[in-house]
């Protein structure tokens, strides 16, 4: 581990570890509603990439959670101050997505399409990455937040003129949101190495 790696507080290596945990949980999750939009196709395997992925995401979250250790646990004020107030937005953010959500479910239910569920989940959680782009000051949240927006946008529209089956609309959205969480994951891979040495 280098001497600039030394000066990053644990706590940021422990964010970096945690983003990882959970876009491992959200690929899987999104590979899920994927396959089961697959189940039984030969186009099915294609998503074996997404576990992979996953695993990966895991092991190096567990391995940064074990170099957290070795790097300062004193903040500055200022990143202290910093911290905090992202931590409060992030957490107003997270709330009002399940909300939206909860409200989004409930609307397509009450209109008559309740078929519409997946791809109106997949709506609100590009949407919420758009604020997160502004708390994180994270370019890549911006054009994975259109991406994902993009697909959840499309899969509405294929099912309601009937382009795609729902199995299909299934897999398009889970499809599409799993290369977003995994572009996620990748990110924070690539800075979780620039802080251990392995």
């Amino acid at each position: 581990m280098n001497d600039q790696s030394q000066l990053i507080p644990a706590v940021a290596v422990k964010g970096i570890a945690t983003g990882l945990l959970m876009m491992a949980g959200f690929t899987m999750i999104w590979t899920g509603i994927a396959f089961s939009g697959l189940h039984g196709m030969v186009q099915a395997w294609g998503l074996i990439v997404f576990p992979f992925l996953a695993v990966s995401f895991i092991i190096k979250g567990i391995k940064l959670f074990g170099i957290a250790k070795l790097h300062p646990a004193i903040e500055s004020e200022a990143d202290k101050a910093e911290g905090k107030k992202m931590g409060k937005w992030f957490g107003i953010i997270f709330g009002a997505e399940g909300l939206l959500i909860f409200i989004a479910v409930n609307i397509v239910t009450n209109i008559g399409h309740p078929e519409l569920t997946i791809p109106a989940i997949a709506l609100v959680v590009g949407l919420h990455f758009f604020p997160l782009a502004k708390v994180f000051k994270r370019t890549l949240d911006y054009y994975l937040a259109t991406w994902s927006t993009i697909i959840a946008v499309l899969a509405i529209v294929f099912s309601l003129n009937h382009t795609l089956t729902q199995p299909a609309v299934a897999a398009f959205t889970g499809g599409g949101l799993a290369v977003a969480t995994s572009c996620y994951g990748l990110f924070m891979m690539y800075k979780g190495n620039r802080l251990d040495s392995y």
